[in-house]
């Protein structure tokens, strides 16, 4: 009888990618469940109080899959450097980790195959994009390039660089480039001038 009584809010909770404790307890499903659930193999704790539907089948490209779920779980969090970079097609990378900028003073959530990084400007460039079903953020093309100089080797920041200044899909907006390098304290300069003149 009792269990008929958060059957509803259970089934309610399963058809979405993720939820909290908070979300749980507001639909009269016990933590004892979810203890129940995560042993059955129907859910993963991502983080204290946060749990991730093994079983939800997101809608969005199988590519971005992984990017966008663990985007989506964390909402202070930005898309950045080399997810934001082969997200943009600007790096020959293989993203094996998802990298997510959150604010400084933060505390890093903890994800499987996720490198946090902690950043204290996250407004300069950052846009919201639709991955499938899911609302993200990440930095815009030319942050991204930016911060590649920033916290990456100089061989993935030069092939950044190089790729958004030879995009055929998106036109190079040098002088956006050059403000965010200004904000952020990067001289660009020497290599603009070396792929542009």
């Amino acid at each position: 009888m009792k269990k008929s009584k958060y059957r509803k809010g259970l089934a309610t909770l399963l058809k979405k990618p993720f939820f909290t404790t908070a979300d749980a307890k507001k639909y009269g499903v016990p933590v004892q469940t979810l203890a129940y659930l995560m042993v059955k193999g129907k859910l993963e704790r991502i983080q204290r109080g946060i749990y991730r539907v093994l079983q939800y089948e997101p809608v969005v490209d199988f590519q971005w899959e992984n990017l966008a779920l663990i985007a989506a779980s964390i909402p202070k969090g930005v898309i950045c450097l080399v997810s934001a970079l082969c997200y943009y097609e600007l790096s020959d990378q293989i993203m094996r980790e998802v990298w997510i900028a959150i604010p400084h003073e933060s505390k890093a959530p903890k994800r499987l195959r996720t490198r946090i990084v902690r950043m204290r400007n996250l407004s300069l460039g950052r846009v919201r994009i639709n991955l499938g079903e899911f609302k993200v953020q990440i930095f815009n093309r030319e942050r991204s390039v930016v911060d590649a100089f920033r916290f990456l080797g100089i061989e993935i920041a030069l092939k950044a660089l190089q790729s958004y200044l030879r995009s055929k899909d998106h036109k190079p907006q040098i002088g956006k480039l050059a403000e965010y390098a200004k904000r952020l304290r990067v001289d660009l300069t020497p290599y603009i001038l070396s792929y542009t003149t």
